[in-house]
């Protein structure tokens, strides 16, 4: 890893531009991405606005409790030349990745599921599910194939809430002991998931692959009004994340005997 503090008079170009192309680096694009990475403890290179005075302010009415640590980090700079598309709260920032264990996060274990997309192809739904993923507690967000789930436009989609939970790729063949639960139109209605379950979600056109169906413990339907044959693929996962979580949270109520087990 490049250390950019160590560099010459552009150090803040040069980060940018190695975060383009090196993957243990991270674009942060706009404010509420970079105040989500702060909260959540990312390891930021450098930053950049186009307004420091207008930084400080959004940062007082919107985040103050990291307005300190953007203070300090953001160098005024035009963004042009930075990002491709300077955003429109005036800042952008590097960050580097933290650390991905595929393995530790599929092996088996209780309590929150963790999401997992095939193959996906848009990454703005990528980003999307992360976020919905890390405002439900799910444990992580894993995906299949060749897009990188840390790409720009994830980053933008998931507004910086890649760095509340891990996030990476995994091989398709190697996913580990949680029990997998895959959406089907003629699965079982959506109720109790099992614990530590692995989510597999499929394109909006045609789910999961075959190869994946075959492998499932728990298959699933979301009622949907007739005519209607899908949901967008963050929709989708919010309803499962979230009819799992009320599920998930009244059995723990009841075994903690709160709620009488006959009621």
């Amino acid at each position: 890893m490049q250390c950019f503090a160590a560099m010459g008079a552009d150090a803040v170009a040069e980060a940018f531009a190695a975060a383009r192309t090196d993957e243990r680096l991270a674009l942060l694009e706009g404010f509420h991405a970079l105040k989500h990475a702060l909260r959540f403890g990312a390891d930021v290179v450098t930053a950049a606005t186009a307004d420091a005075a207008a930084l400080d302010r959004l940062a007082e009415r919107l985040a103050p409790d990291v307005r300190a640590q953007l203070a300090a980090l953001a160098v005024e700079r035009p963004l042009a030349g930075l990002v491709a598309r300077p955003p429109r709260t005036g800042v952008a920032a590097v960050a580097r990745r933290p650390a991905f264990d595929a393995s530790a996060l599929l092996a088996a274990a209780a309590g929150a599921p963790v999401v997992l997309l095939e193959d996906p192809r848009h990454l703005g739904n990528v980003g999307a599910v992360v976020r919905v993923a890390a405002a439900a507690g799910a444990a992580g967000v894993v995906t299949t194939g060749p897009a990188d789930p840390w790409d720009p436009a994830a980053l933008r989609g998931s507004a910086g809430l890649h760095f509340a939970l891990p996030v990476g790729r995994a091989d398709a063949a190697a996913l580990g002991d949680r029990p997998l639960v895959v959406l089907d139109p003629d699965g079982d209605p959506l109720g109790a998931l099992p614990d530590g379950a692995l989510l597999a979600f499929g394109s909006e056109r045609d789910g999961v692959s075959d190869a994946l169906a075959l492998r499932a413990d728990t298959r699933v339907r979301i009622p949907m009004r007739d005519g209607v044959s899908s949901l967008n693929l963050a929709t989708a996962v919010a309803v499962v994340l979230y009819a799992g979580r009320s599920v998930f949270s009244q059995r723990s109520i009841v075994q903690a005997g709160v709620i009488p087990t006959d009621s």
